[in-house]
């Protein structure tokens, strides 16, 4: 099950996160859902701050970051943004 879910939401394939860069995402992903977690007047973006951190967090843990995937590299060593 556990690997369907990776599949699902494109955490699965080699690592495209360098060891400082998974240590980044890491740190500030559990920062930023920290920060979230503390009462606020506007609870919406309580709540975006836990889960854009959550998912922060969880690249760095995996090493591998979809949304880096999708624009710096298409499966031919050149994303989106990678291009020439």
């Amino acid at each position: 099950m556990a690997n369907a879910l990776s599949t699902t939401l494109g955490f699965d394939g080699p690592s495209n996160l360098s060891m400082g860069a998974r240590s980044f995402y890491l740190l500030a992903g559990l920062g930023l859902a920290a920060a979230g977690a503390k009462p606020r007047p506007n609870p919406l973006l309580s709540i975006l701050a836990i889960a854009a951190g959550s998912y922060m967090a969880w690249s760095g843990y995996t090493g591998r970051c979809p949304a880096k995937a999708a624009l710096f590299d298409n499966g031919y060593g050149q994303g989106s943004i990678g291009r020439a």
